[in-house]
């Protein structure tokens, strides 16, 4: 096995490490100090010199190959005017950090933070706490005075982010970069999804635990979980693949060899060998959307893989390995299924640590005009032709998008759809208020036909459903309950349903709970959320 390599970034001091002739072995210098330490092996040097100190660098790279053959030197000139001036010094040293080709799989980095200014010194302490450079810090020292010769004191300084709150407020800009990151650039106006996301950054900037991504279908699960890979990459986090899979397409006989692997021979029509997409995500990220569409078997599986990070491919009796982070989606209500004996408690309770879910569209109208802008950039990249609204078009599509004649079932994916048809529609590059009036009349048509597998809901529903306690129902009530009675006809769990009808009242409760309301509002007709849908009946 190929030894790590110890790499250390330094910065000339022009006053500490100045020194001329043979005296200037005599002092103590910090850069060249740190290779006279015979426990501290450095592989590599990078030394980081303003332009006018470069025959100093030059003549620093003379003395550490003197004093230590085996390490390698390299110079790097970066161009600061003013060593005081903190936004120039931390852009030049930012700009360095991102170019850098960082190998963290191979190599170990420290960074010497004893020479330069203050300034210096205080943003490469930012840059290494945020991430910049992936390393650990080292300060040095000089020797007591009764012992001139020895090249002093190292010390190692691998920070903790939880100790230095005060200094921490320093990353707000890189904190609302990684939050617009995760945004995809869109400037959204919904003061609760702003905080969602700002959590999730939080989250996973420090965390390797699973988070869950609960959402409706089309509320933008897959591509938050894609973006939240690539912020952890770009810290550095990460250093695997992005391994994304939906499990309603792995169910049944096959979903154990693609989850998991096989042997060749496992089973009939094994002729070779399978890695398996857990193994695929080895350190890095697997996200599982629609994680509760598992079987029993493989849920259990998972399980095992999550909690010891180990797992049996098919026709194997050696385990296999593999680290990674899962992100799992879902548009069900897992609780309702572990209570339902369809999803695994305790796997449940593994993945449940980190839970965020997202707002479907409706609940978001005011973050509709920058999404349209997005989705209009998306078709412009996708297809190479920019289109753009004529004002009182982009006024009229505005005013139905955000209004309650806008039901945005399918949330983002009915969005892009819209501006999809629009933008290939429309006439010279402009979406027209003809083409919003015929895509406004496509959306309300689509949307007053009931969903995919659900019957609609008939007039007397409530008269059927209520049988002898009809008489005992107010007449202004029932509109109300066939109201109720279609909703929960048209999602899918008791939770959703809740959330839907209840979408205004519940953002003045600081914990709503609008499973519950719901339930105890049919219960006043003496109706179940099974005898509404139908679920009753079929069992």
């Amino acid at each position: 096995m190929t030894p790590r390599r110890q790499v250390v970034f330094g910065l000339v001091g022009p006053t500490l490490d100045r020194g001329e002739g043979s005296e200037r072995w005599e002092a103590w210098r910090p850069t060249v100090s740190l290779f006279q330490h015979e426990e501290l092996l450095l592989d590599r040097l990078e030394l980081i010199h303003e332009a006018r100190f470069a025959r100093l660098a030059r003549r620093l790279v003379e003395d550490v190959a003197a004093v230590s053959p085996e390490t390698e030197a390299r110079l790097h000139a970066v161009e600061m005017k003013d060593p005081w001036d903190f936004e120039e010094v931390y852009g030049a040293l930012h700009d360095f950090a991102r170019a850098y080709p960082f190998d963290p799989e191979r190599e170990d980095y420290f960074v010497h933070i004893t020479t330069g200014t203050h300034v210096v010194q205080i943003c490469l302490f930012l840059l290494t706490e945020a991430r910049l450079f992936p390393a650990k810090l080292l300060q040095t020292s000089p020797p007591n005075r009764r012992h001139s010769s020895s090249p002093g004191a190292y010390q190692v300084i691998d920070l903790d982010l939880s100790r230095y709150d005060r200094i921490a407020a320093r990353f707000r800009k890189e904190q609302r970069e990684g939050l617009s990151f995760l945004k995809s650039g869109i400037a959204t106006r919904s003061e609760r999804f702003n905080a969602l996301i700002e959590r999730i950054e939080r989250v996973a900037a420090a965390s390797t635990a699973p988070l869950l991504l609960m959402g409706p279908t089309g509320a933008g699960k897959s591509l938050l979980a894609r973006r939240i890979y690539e912020l952890k990459k770009a810290r550095r986090k990460v250093s695997g693949p992005f391994v994304d899979v939906n499990c309603a397409t792995v169910r049944g006989d096959g979903a154990m060899s693609t989850l998991f692997g096989h042997e060749k021979g496992a089973f009939t029509g094994a002729a070779e060998r399978r890695t398996g997409l857990l193994r695929a995500a080895d350190g890095g990220v697997l996200f599982l959307d629609e994680v509760g569409e598992l079987g029993p078997d493989e849920q259990a599986m998972l399980l095992r893989a999550l909690e010891e990070k180990r797992f049996l491919p098919l026709g194997s009796d050696r385990e296999v390995k593999s680290e990674f982070q899962l992100l799992a989606g879902t548009n069900r209500d897992l609780q309702e299924d572990v209570a339902e004996g369809r999803f695994r408690e305790d796997l449940f309770a593994r993945i449940n640590l980190w839970t965020f879910r997202l707002p479907p569209l409706r609940e978001r109208r005011e973050d509709i005009p920058p999404n349209l802008d997005y989705e209009l950039d998306r078709f412009a990249e996708t297809s190479g032709t920019t289109v753009r609204f004529h004002r009182e078009a982009r006024e009229r599509f505005l005013a139905f998008a955000i209004s309650e004649e806008a039901a945005w079932t399918a949330n983002f994916r009915d969005l892009n759809a819209a501006v999809t048809r629009m933008a290939t529609l429309a006439a010279g590059g402009r979406i027209a208020v003809g083409d919003v009036e015929a895509e406004i009349e496509r959306l309300t048509a689509q949307w007053q036909r009931p969903a995919s597998g659900r019957r609609p809901a008939p007039e007397d529903d409530p008269a059927r459903l209520l049988g002898a306690r009809l008489d005992e129902v107010d007449r202004f009530d029932l509109p109300q309950l066939g109201e109720v009675i279609r909703v929960c006809r048209t999602t899918r769990s008791l939770s959703e349903a809740g959330r839907t009808l209840f979408a205004a009242s519940r953002r003045l409760k600081s914990n709503p709970n609008d499973a519950d309301r719901l339930r105890k509002y049919l219960a006043r007709f003496g109706l179940t959320w099974g005898k509404v849908t139908g679920e009753e009946a079929r069992r």
